[in-house]
């Protein structure tokens, strides 16, 4: 007789691939399900798990591209080499059940779980889902997804609404503590927070960097700039924090915080949503991306959760003038957002891997 329930998780590339992974967890564990992780060999998903202390498992993984790259030759080898370790880790494992957060390394746990039989479910946090997960929802049983604009995109009986899992620890953080982490004086000004995604953007770097001294007027800025893009030259400026990033600090950071600068991925704004967080949204462009991030915004600006600042009307004009308009407007954007009627994605998710499970 069966006593522990056991699930695969799966996805990696960027954090966004794995934090809303990392979100489920604590429920996963006190529903009894015994975690085991597939991810890439080396991606940035590993360390993120082995931190959670999740028996952690890398296979093969190639990217699959839109555009022309000689990488292209061999990377089908490598995805199929990645389908064959996930069918022989599924078949020492059995588990009942497989969840999937997309990326390109979650291709071939997926269809390898439809070849062994084992029910998995994907979830898919932008508009329009990716180039992985279109290739994955045919081996899905149910797609979750973030936004009621993502149901028209998927097959009509696997579609679930479900939002994005939010760690539960973003809502715990201490303001006073993220004062004296980041060295502010005290709390006479408003924060600024600004987030580039997981590797930081150069873009909004630059951008907020030149009006620094015109923000600095008004707020106090923290700078989450990403590995490798701290400015030297700014060190020591009073009410200017930069970090490369934040992991166990952020809680504390958007305690703090009364509004945010971002990139617009899915799984930063559902944060800053459910954070009622006012924020200027800076998505990454259509020319390096498939623009996902452009619909993510303009979804988010038309429910009044957000102000869209679109990379090529980025100047040190538009910021400060964005800047201003979100401040002077907070209590809108935050009344919004708490009558958004955000769903419980967590409970909502952990019925549906109930349901599924074989």
């Amino acid at each position: 007789m069966k006593t522990t329930k056991k699930i695969v998780m799966t996805g990696g590339g960027t954090a966004g691939h794995v934090t809303p992974n990392i979100a489920l967890m604590p429920a996963l564990k006190e529903a009894g399900y015994d975690i085991t992780y597939i991810g890439s060999y080396n991606g940035m998903e590993k360390e993120l798990i082995e931190a959670q202390n999740i028996p952690y498992i890398g296979i093969s993984s190639g990217k699959l591209r839109r555009y022309f790259d000689w990488k292209n030759f061999s990377d089908p080898f490598k995805v199929l080499k990645g389908y064959g370790q996930a069918i022989s880790i599924l078949k020492k494992i059995k588990p009942d059940i497989v969840f999937s957060k997309g990326g390109f390394v979650s291709v071939p746990v997926v269809l390898a779980a439809k070849h062994c039989h084992i029910p998995a479910i994907i979830h898919e946090s932008d508009i329009t889902p990716g180039l992985a997960n279109k290739i994955a929802i045919r081996g899905a049983k149910k797609v979750c997804c973030n936004f009621p604009e993502t149901m028209k995109y998927l097959p009509a009986e696997k579609a679930v609404l479900t939002g994005s899992p939010i760690r539960r620890e973003l809502f715990t953080g201490n303001a006073e503590a993220s004062i004296r982490y980041c060295g502010f004086p005290d709390h006479n000004k408003p924060v600024l927070l600004i987030v580039g995604g997981s590797s930081g953007s150069k873009v909004i770097n630059e951008a907020v960097r030149k009006v620094l001294p015109e923000l600095l007027e008004q707020f106090y800025v923290i700078h989450l700039c990403g590995k490798g893009n701290l400015d030297e030259q700014l060190k020591g400026i009073i009410g200017y924090a930069q970090f490369e990033y934040a992991s166990a600090e952020l809680t504390d950071m958007f305690a703090l915080a009364d509004m945010a600068i971002s990139r617009a991925g899915a799984n930063s704004i559902c944060e800053l949503l459910a954070l009622h967080k006012p924020n200027i949204l800076i998505p990454l462009s259509a020319a390096a991306s498939r623009g996902d991030q452009i619909l993510n915004a303009k979804s988010f600006a038309k429910q009044g959760f957000s102000y869209v600042l679109e990379e090529e009307q980025l100047t040190d004009k538009t910021l400060l003038s964005a800047v201003k308009e979100v401040y002077e407007n907070r209590e809108k954007y935050k009344k919004a957002m708490s009558e958004s009627g955000q769903m419980d994605s967590i409970g909502t998710i952990i019925n549906l891997i109930e349901e599924q499970a074989r």
